[in-house]
């Protein structure tokens, strides 16, 4: 069983990771686009002091998120682009409403009875698949804000949770997309980032997809195009999820574009 405090100790690195990369950069920087059209670096932080913030109130008062859910969706296509413009603010006031959202968020998980479910999109989800979900979403917005500062960031064993979010959607990627959930299972073999190998799924499934971890974590948080990627599949369920893979919840947007034929505006949010 996943340990809630390990895993917030780990949302805690991948937070401070992410935030030595912009903590010091001049206010212009913050102004620089990101691989998300119309989304800047500060875009990108304020996003996830929103998303925190919002999941806080899912964790604290599941009726007022439900009734907040309701209000948002009526407007299905900008409401997180909303709640980004929202938390936008000059930079030393956005880097505290950040720090301040992920603190709420931590206690709040904490302060969860045993077994208790938090409501979210659709679904409802226990406070380590909540942590997990935090994890993967900075880790891959850390990936626009890295790849708009130009900097190649060093995997950690961290990753192995994006890793498992991904394999664990597999449904969602399919049904997200109205296409009917395969009954076939898929094994993924990924090697992680000190080489050791990281395996979800049935040993015995005749579907699979193999390659570095690393890899895998870009494909499932859209933040490559799979033919950029070291990824091996066998199968035809392995080989249909490579091109629709998606570990968040919500519409999976129009993803990257290939290298070499990429435009503004190809990647998720």
């Amino acid at each position: 069983m996943v340990d809630l405090d390990n895993l917030l100790t780990d949302l805690d690195a991948e937070s401070s990771a992410l935030e030595s990369m912009v903590v010091d950069l001049p206010e212009t920087e913050w102004a620089r686009p990101t691989p998300a059209a119309g989304w800047t670096v500060a875009h990108q932080i304020a996003h996830l002091a929103w998303t925190d913030h919002v999941t806080t109130l899912a964790a604290t008062d599941p009726d007022g998120f439900t009734e907040w859910l309701r209000r948002a969706t009526d407007d299905p296509h900008n409401f997180v682009d909303k709640g980004a413009e929202e938390f936008l603010a000059p930079v030393p006031e956005l880097l505290q409403r950040w720090r301040a959202s992920r603190a709420a968020l931590r206690r709040a998980l904490r302060d969860l009875p045993p077994g208790a479910k938090i409501p979210w999109y659709g679904t409802r989800m226990s406070a380590t698949s909540t942590a997990t979900a935090r994890i993967m979403e900075t880790w891959a917005h850390g990936e626009d804000v890295a790849d708009a500062l130009g900097i190649t960031r060093t995997p950690t064993a961290r990753l192995r949770h994006v890793a498992y979010l991904g394999a664990r959607t597999i449904g969602h990627a399919f049904a997200t997309r109205g296409r009917p959930v395969p009954d076939t299972p898929v094994r993924v073999e990924l090697t992680g980032p000190d080489g050791g190998l990281w395996q979800f799924g049935p040993p015995d499934a005749a579907d699979r997809i193999t390659g570095p971890a690393l890899d895998f974590c870009l494909l499932v948080t859209r933040r490559r195009h799979h033919t950029d990627l070291a990824l091996v599949t066998v199968g035809p369920v392995a080989t249909e999820w490579l091109g629709i893979a998606q570990a968040f919840a919500g519409p999976p947007g129009a993803g990257r574009q290939p290298a070499g034929n990429r435009e503004p505006g190809g990647a998720v949010r």
